[in-house]
């Protein structure tokens, strides 16, 4: 039956045209935006998780600032003390040729006198971000023996952690001018000798029993010094090399992160352009469609002609 008041044909053809041109639009976006989803009404699971997962990579990004911050203070420290290493070694090597019968002991406490005065520049000059662990005041009130680098952001069911690599500086500062604690200006005893690293003074010695004596001892103190810093060495290459690895695995982890967002919220280039192709072409033959469904009341008042 066909009816001048109602066009059920017309009807359909209609909605199915409204239907195609919804599909259209949101093929379009997807193709102009490269998101599958890019709003929490096309999926509220998946854009919560990858929206979660993007802001927590954003936190990640700024671990890996920190990390790599972290590494050039660290390898700032590591240089510092491998100079304080060799210099050591220069020292002690001066005073066991002091120990050389006529010697003379007042050119050789001319070098050691440059290597003491070397000592402290480059302590005092091993600083990155205005931070020094190698020549420090303890008695500061700033002062705080443990330095962090932020290695890690995580996130479980029910909190938020921020992991980090410490190190305690009290164990490496080569100076340190709260009562001379450092590696290098502390006071040192060797039997009956004491005095500090930078305090070394061995030109007034001469080749009695005595001094002899005393120029061992003060060779043994060098020596104590040099173990010290060659232990803080291995810690802040233990510390570096941590910090290194960290750095490779966040930014594993970004990459990583970013892959599953991809996944969940990026759309098929591919699929989305077939799937536009053949929405053109239905939108085409619904348009037609709804045409043919409109000429139906022409052709019922031909009847009446």
């Amino acid at each position: 039956m066909t009816s001048l008041l109602t066009n059920t044909s017309a009807m359909v053809a209609l909605q199915t045209l409204t239907d195609i041109n919804r599909s259209l639009n949101e093929t379009n976006n997807r193709v102009s935006t490269g998101l599958r989803i890019a709003k929490a009404q096309d999926s509220a699971a998946y854009w919560a998780i990858a929206t979660t997962t993007a802001s927590d990579n954003g936190a990640l990004g700024t671990v890996r600032d920190a990390l790599a911050l972290g590494e050039a203070t660290m390898d700032v420290v590591y240089n510092g003390l491998d100079s304080t290493r060799k210099s050591l070694q220069d020292m002690k090597e001066l005073l066991v040729a002091a120990r050389q019968p006529g010697v003379d002991r007042t050119n050789i406490q001319t070098q050691i006198d440059g290597i003491i005065t070397d000592m402290a520049n480059k302590a005092s000059a091993s600083v990155i971000n205005e931070q020094n662990f190698l020549d420090v005041d303890s008695s500061a009130a700033s002062y705080n023996a443990t330095k962090s680098i932020v290695a890690s952001f995580e996130r479980s069911a029910t909190a938020i952690t921020v992991s980090t690599i410490d190190l305690d500086i009290s164990t490496i500062s080569l100076y340190d001018a709260n009562g001379n604690i450092g590696v290098i200006d502390q006071t040192r005893t060797s039997g009956g000798t004491s005095v500090a690293v930078d305090a070394v003074d061995i030109s007034a010695l001469t080749d009695s029993a005595a001094d002899i004596t005393t120029l061992e001892e003060t060779i043994a103190i060098v020596d104590e010094a040099l173990m010290e810093v060659i232990t803080a060495s291995n810690l802040v290459g233990t510390v570096l090399a941590r910090a290194q690895s960290q750095n490779s695995f966040i930014s594993a982890l970004i990459d990583a992160n970013d892959r599953a967002v991809g996944a969940l919220i990026d759309a098929n280039m591919e699929t989305e352009s077939t799937r536009l192709a053949a929405l053109q072409t239905q939108q085409q033959l619904a348009v037609e469609s709804l045409s043919i469904a409109n000429t139906s009341a022409q052709n019922v008042l031909a009847l009446f002609r």
